[in-house]
């Protein structure tokens, strides 16, 4: 019996009075987190709610998320946290397919209107007994600290098998409806762990992560708040990511560890100016971490020149806990590569048939065994079968291995662009592209072409002061990479649409 509880329980033992949550002026200790997370699973437990029940939890990064997140696992019952912009029926989707029997809804504010479409979507499912409101300072109903004052700050001591499902991530549905990846106890805890030797974390560290990832996405949740709080860090929560702001906190902080995607480090390096003590900076940022998408390596460059510092690039899925392979810490690191399988995990690369591929630099679809690979999709027997065989999962992601055993991404499968009947993957022109001095940030996608099947076009921000035309970047791009690869076609955008975890979303782009 090993419940992922135990992250913040231990900690609350053997740091009780280290803060472990800081927002604005506000700090939480470990051991006034862990209590309210014991209030939360007694409310819960009062309520009804029995081991495996699902309870939907929509909020951002405010101390109420990891008091919830904590307080549902502590009764046995499984976290399905969602995208706090999410729509009613988006919402009503995920309460439906989940089964969820209770949800923790953010109240929302001018800006975000959560509370507004939480309410419309638990109306509309009836099989969705309780609606908790949370997060309203000017209303005293809803605030979690009225839900719970009650309750006694002791744990329910309810018990899990650490096979039970934890948590169920959705993904995020670029084709068909967004599917559940139920996470064990097993799988989170382990993968929290690893994190934790990634991040080259003693028994005498105690960090100061800035977290600016959502944490209902598993990057920010194992991490930064798993792994972080089974190391007994403390953490800044960034409710939303702003650069400047970003900036500020880590200055004001003493920030040890910063994570993120790729889209925040070329922001973080975009917002320095003046106002910012980039010395102070590279004198306590002792770690810098990146995922969720393929880090260009103009961006790595750049930022170790400002910050002092390289950034470890890892690599998963929601559907791997997330981390499936990483730089390691302390060892020679190539750029580009996303690193090598984590502690107790396989990579392999395979062809359509699930035969493996051998060979240097050969291209192959990314698959993973291990502690971290999922259970299998929530309700969805095919889609798992499609993609889970004999403990591995298929990424549908497209990588390399080189002589070393490091792992490089090519580009997504679905994402490969087929132009005169010759493959051209997207990550690759973008690395050439973002070395022109005039280009900020750039996303490369194949449309339609009559006489080519497809056509590759560049969707491209200009850096400040840029002139540049389409027919200066195109003839650039034609001296600097083969034929069949440049960039035909190029569109100026002023801003690049974005999932609110950072990524393009290249499906907007056409």
């Amino acid at each position: 019996m090993l419940n992922l509880s135990i992250v913040l329980e231990d900690s609350a033992r053997r740091f009780p009075d280290r803060d472990a949550l800081v927002l604005g002026d506000r700090r939480l200790t470990y051991a006034e987190v862990d209590a309210t997370a014991n209030r939360v699973a007694n409310l819960l437990v009062a309520k009804g709610i029995r081991p495996g029940d699902r309870v939907l939890v929509l909020c951002p990064n405010l101390p109420d998320f990891v008091a919830v997140y904590f307080g549902i696992l502590k009764t046995g019952a499984v976290v399905v946290p969602v995208n706090t912009l999410l729509k009613a029926r988006e919402l009503e989707y995920h309460l439906r397919d989940s089964g969820a029997v209770a949800f923790f809804c953010f109240a929302g504010t001018p800006d975000l209107h959560s509370g507004d479409e939480g309410r419309a979507a638990f109306d509309a499912v009836p099989e969705c007994r309780d609606l908790f409101v949370i997060g309203n300072p000017a209303d005293p109903a809803e605030q979690l600290g009225t839900h719970i004052a009650e309750q006694p700050a002791d744990s329910p001591g309810v018990l899990s098998p650490e096979t039970e499902v934890a948590v169920i991530l959705y993904t995020s549905g670029t084709t068909g409806q967004p599917k559940g990846a139920q996470l064990s106890h097993s799988n989170l805890l382990l993968n929290a762990m690893a994190s934790m030797r990634l991040l080259d974390v003693t028994t005498t560290t105690h960090d100061t992560h800035l977290l600016a990832l959502p944490l209902f996405h598993s990057f920010g949740s194992t991490v930064q708040m798993n792994a972080g709080f089974a190391a007994g860090a403390t953490l800044v929560l960034m409710p939303r990511f702003d650069p400047k702001t970003a900036l500020h906190l880590m200055l004001a902080n003493d920030v040890t560890v910063f994570a993120g995607v790729p889209t925040m480090y070329w922001a973080l390096l975009n917002a320095l100016d003046e106002t910012i003590d980039v010395e102070r900076l590279r004198a306590t940022l002792r770690m810098a971490v990146s995922g969720g998408s393929a880090l260009p390596v103009q961006i790595l460059a750049d930022f170790q020149t400002r910050f002092g510092i390289g950034i470890l690039e890892g690599y998963g899925l929601s559907e791997t806990s997330p981390v499936a392979t990483f730089n390691q810490p302390g060892r020679p690191n190539k750029a580009g590569s996303i690193g090598e399988p984590v502690w107790g995990v396989e990579v392999a690369l395979i062809d359509p048939d699930w035969s493996e591929i051998d060979g240097i630099d050969t291209v192959g679809e990314i698959a993973v065994r291990g502690h971290n690979v999922m259970v299998g999709y929530l309700n969805k027997p095919e889609a798992t079968a499609e993609v889970m065989r004999d403990g591995w999962f298929r990424t549908g992601d497209l990588g390399t291995r080189d002589a070393d055993g490091l792992y490089y991404i090519v580009d997504r499968a679905k994402d490969m662009i087929i132009r005169g009947g010759l493959n051209v993957y997207p990550r690759e022109v973008e690395e050439v592209l973002i070395t022109h001095p005039e280009v900020s940030l750039v996303a490369v996608i194949g449309v339609p072409d009559d006489e080519s099947g497809e056509e590759i076009k560049a969707v491209v921000v200009r850096a400040a002061g840029s002139t540049m035309t389409e027919a200066d970047l195109v003839a650039w791009s034609k001296e600097a990479m083969a034929a069949y690869k440049y960039p035909r076609i190029v569109q100026f955008v002023d801003a690049m649409p974005m999932t609110s975890t950072g990524k393009i979303l290249k499906r907007e782009l056409t």
